[in-house]
């Protein structure tokens, strides 16, 4: 299926249905290899990054392709790379439905998947048989069935089976769906985690997913945590919790993601990117629905940068008009 095909029939038909039951069937088109995008090349799109060759900086992020059943076809819709997960220790259905909004008018999402995947272990065998092509983030979190004083032992499980089948790994304390996962997010919790971590690998890139409603304070914790213990980056941001950004009241508990972040996302980077050092890679997400923002978050010092909701809402050939726009505009990045 091409693009303009997409735009045309598909994408008004899945807008018409329930968000959940439109993300598996766009999956399984994406799965199948039914689903392909105009995509972009160039010579100054290329960057090693962390001791990563990365084709382009634009990358899937995590929540799409939760139990990476199309680890494979990302590479033809135009992605630099592709961050699968959140994946837990145990699996789990995730929240009640439905879980999962779409506020049009205001090109926003509203989510409470909570972690719904099939776990590590069934993960583990899909990337053994996987070509994926393109640099791989693999996004671990806490099983809700894990109390938070074992979080480490669940995080330290799916980050020793997987290791060897991801180019970096991310570690998600700041999903708002799963209860009280966001206190891990304390200093002492979130070196707990690191700690066992880095007793499995110490060479392996990894970063920890942060929330954009964190105070500065807060912030300044991560950071000092990140640079402690010499974390390859952060990723800036995860959805927010802050539904006062909308017009309207959607009476809808969850993670909101999309135009109505893009502000506050890019703030959060901004303060991150200020007050860490140099040699903290940090990757941009949240809120990039234009290939201008994409670029403007590419130039304030973001290594990469990610998409979701903007690629909901632009369609299948997004990750190729970002490129482009990059290569035209030609940057000052400093790559790391």
């Amino acid at each position: 299926m091409s693009s303009s095909t997409y735009e045309r029939l598909l994408k008004p038909l899945l807008f018409k249905m329930d968000p959940e039951k439109a993300h598996n069937l766009a999956m399984m088109a994406i799965q199948k290899g039914w689903a392909r995008a105009n995509t972009f090349s160039d010579p100054s799109l290329k960057r090693t990054v962390f001791g990563v060759n990365f084709p382009n900086p634009v990358g899937l992020a995590a929540g799409f392709d939760k139990d990476g059943v199309a680890i494979d076809q990302w590479q033809h819709l135009g992605f630099g790379f592709v961050e699968v997960g959140t994946v837990t220790r145990h699996p789990q259905p995730g929240n009640p439905k439905p879980r999962l909004f779409r506020l049009v008018s205001e090109q926003a999402i509203i989510n409470r998947m909570g972690f719904n995947n099939s776990g590590a272990d069934a993960l583990l065998q899909r990337l053994e048989k996987s070509q994926p092509g393109i640099p791989l983030g693999i996004n671990i979190g806490k099983s809700k069935v894990t109390s938070l004083e074992q979080a480490a032992d669940d995080y330290a499980y799916s980050f020793k089976l997987l290791r060897e089948h991801g180019d970096y790994f991310v570690v998600n304390v700041s999903s708002p769906n799963t209860e009280g996962l966001r206190s891990l997010q304390d200093k002492d919790s979130l070196t707990k985690i690191i700690w066992r971590l880095k007793e499995i690998d110490q060479r392996k890139p990894l970063f920890v997913k942060i929330a954009p409603d964190l105070t500065n304070e807060a912030l300044d914790e991560i950071i000092e945590v990140a640079q402690d213990f010499e974390l390859t980056g952060l990723i800036v941001n995860n959805t927010s919790i802050d539904h006062s950004l909308l017009r309207s009241d959607p009476k809808q508990a969850g993670g909101l993601s999309g135009s109505p972040i893009t502000d506050k996302s890019k703030n959060t980077f901004q303060y991150v990117k200020k007050n860490s050092h140099d040699d903290l890679h940090i990757i941009g997400v949240g809120g990039i629905m234009t290939a201008e923002q994409a670029n403007e978050r590419l130039s304030d010092g973001a290594c990469l940068i990610q998409i979701y909701s903007g690629w909901i809402y632009n369609g299948l050939s997004f990750p190729a008009e970002i490129c482009r726009h990059i290569a035209e505009a030609k940057p000052a990045i400093a790559l790391k």
